[in-house]
């Protein structure tokens, strides 16, 4: 029996994640994607990460493709373009309600900047913005960095961020420890924010280490976008 099925995912038909370099967003963008392909869904992945080259979530346009899932990428990604140009029937994304649609975004404010242009759209829709956080790379190692990017980001998306993500994690070595490290941190974090921690990722063998008094529902991960040279 396959235990992804009792998964508590986000329920918001637009899923938009953003984190700092290393949180893991974009990883955790082809999970869910997979996860809501394997319960029937109809899915669409936006890649949005203008900012980081090496680890964008087009690089396994094949795989999403394989089961079922539509991939839109920008057409200036990483160049020198403030805002990326976004196919024409990007509009699909929006008016097709009969898909789950899911944003991965650039890893800074910059990277949100190119959030903004679709604020209307948003409005009108069923929008969830997730922050994700991985106590354990630069910038996101205090609580002060965390909710200073927090603020810019949310300013240059012009969304507000619904909940935050714990995926701290210092990739294979990962355990018990870090994720609780991040908990710690989120939760001084959602006290100066008021905003939840309402998921916790982490590959399916370190769930089996984790206290059952974490914070969010667990949302197990395949590591999807390890570098072929490692």
């Amino acid at each position: 029996m396959d235990k992804n099925r009792f998964e508590h995912l986000p329920d918001a038909r637009i899923l938009v994640l953003v984190g700092n370099y290393g949180s893991g967003k974009t990883e955790i963008s082809l999970n869910l994607a997979l996860k809501y392909a394997q319960r029937g869904e109809q899915v669409t992945l936006v890649d949005l990460d203008i900012v980081n080259p090496y680890f964008r979530s087009s690089e396994r346009t094949q795989l999403l493709e394989a089961h079922g899932i539509r991939v839109y990428a920008p057409s200036f990604a990483m160049s020198t373009v403030d805002v990326p140009s976004l196919p024409a029937d990007i509009q699909a994304v929006f008016a097709d309600k009969s898909r789950r649609v899911i944003f991965d975004v650039g890893g800074d404010d910059t990277g949100a900047a190119a959030l903004g242009q679709y604020k209307p759209y948003f409005d009108q829709d069923d929008v969830q913005m997730l922050f994700v956080v991985n106590a354990f790379r630069p910038l996101s190692g205090d609580a002060d960095s965390v909710c200073d990017l927090m603020h810019r980001v949310s300013a240059r998306a012009r969304l507000t961020p619904a909940a935050m993500i714990n995926n701290a994690n210092v990739a294979w070595e990962t355990g018990r420890a870090e994720l609780e490290r991040g908990e710690e941190l989120l939760a001084e974090v959602s006290a100066r924010m008021n905003i939840p921690v309402s998921y916790l990722c982490a590959k399916a063998d370190v769930m089996t280490q984790l206290p059952d008094n974490l914070s969010g529902e667990r949302i197990a991960l395949d590591i999807l976008m390890r570098p072929e040279w490692l």
